[in-house]
């Protein structure tokens, strides 16, 4: 017997409660129709099956129009009583199963179990914490260029439920491994637009080793998204670019920088707070220049006018900061700015 044959009667043997809703329907449709008919059609010769049928499923639905109605005693009890009995029952039994399957599949979502078909959205892989998390979407959002309706999906190993905080943000979570091929594709990684890899345990050095690993997990099916990934140990990052992500952002490098400037000069962390948060009004700004050559002078004067200050221009792997007026500036240049909202030439 072909497999699809097969399937077909193991359903017929062993019916799941759609089914059997399905059959109950049918038989008392069939049932109320007939039996309509059959005792009020003697008296009433005009009546159709399509008049039958619209009385079982009024019935049945407990709206009760009052158009068509029994006459007969034999109408009445055989037909229109076990009508009324059984449809309360069925609509009940419909309603519960409803809310039931829906109740499931919020709770298979919540806890990690679903797959989710998006697009152009940001999956962020492995969970610290709750208050990094809601920390880096409020930085996220608050930049135009992420958008508050783009999609988010949790990926993490160890969370049993996703919490409630992430839930009210529309947060989607897939729970598996981050190094899994099919815990990544319930995630549907590769319509992805941003992915970050963030340190599972901040601090500890030993986390880098799973964001290596999920890092050659995200990079070796050449996936066409912008991957940033998190380390702690500053020796992590040449493993980090070799396995192909787009920048990595190590906690190490700034510590002692900031440990240091906020000695000597105090105040300093809380202007460099500033000037990379999205919350705040003026931030630093990287804008790519696409223009014809011309002088960091003119860059200074097209800055002015969007309300930014120039402070440096970036080229290829290093930054440049104030340069002299006459500094020649190439396409393809970044220009580094302060000022609110993303830079604009032209």
């Amino acid at each position: 017997m072909p497999i699809f044959l097969q399937q077909i009667w193991s359903q017929l043997r062993h019916p799941g409660p759609p089914l059997r809703v399905i059959a109950l329907l049918v038989a008392l449709l069939s049932y109320g129709t007939t039996g309509f008919v059959y005792f009020e059609q003697p008296t009433r010769p005009e009546l159709t099956f399509i008049d039958g049928l619209w009385y079982t499923t009024v019935t049945l639905t407990t709206v009760g129009y009052g158009d068509l109605a029994p006459a007969s005693v034999g109408g009445r009890l055989l037909v229109a009583v076990p009508l009324m009995l059984v449809g309360i029952g069925l609509l009940g039994y419909v309603l519960s199963m409803a809310a039931s399957s829906l109740v499931q599949s919020k709770a298979k979502e919540l806890h990690g179990m679903g797959a989710f078909q998006l697009d152009q959205h940001l999956v962020i892989l492995n969970f610290p914490s709750l208050p990094k998390v809601e920390r880096l979407l409020d930085e996220l959002v608050a930049d135009p260029a992420f958008g508050k309706a783009r999609h988010v999906v949790l990926i993490d190993e160890d969370l049993v439920e996703l919490p409630a905080e992430l839930a009210q943000r529309g947060v989607k979570f897939v729970r598996g491994s981050p190094t899994r091929e099919d815990t990544l594709r319930r995630a549907n990684l590769d319509e992805a637009a941003f992915a970050i890899v963030l340190s599972k345990r901040p601090g500890d050095p030993h986390s880098d080793d799973l964001n290596v690993s999920v890092t050659l997990a995200l990079e070796t099916s050449k996936r066409k998204l912008y991957t940033v990934v998190e380390c702690v140990d500053y020796s992590t990052e040449e493993l980090l670019r070799k396995a192909g992500c787009d920048a990595i952002v190590c906690t190490s490098r700034f510590d002692a920088h900031f440990l240091s400037h906020e000695m000597l000069h105090p105040g300093v962390q809380d202007v460099i707070e500033q000037l990379t948060s999205n919350l705040r009004d003026q931030q630093v700004q990287l804008t790519l220049y696409k223009g014809e050559n011309t002088t960091y002078g003119d860059i200074v004067d097209a800055c002015k006018v969007s309300g930014h200050t120039a402070i440096g221009v970036r080229r290829d792997d290093s930054t440049e900061l104030n340069l002299a007026l006459d500094q020649a500036v190439r396409s393809g240049d970044r220009i580094v700015s302060i000022g609110p909202g993303r830079l604009k030439f032209g």
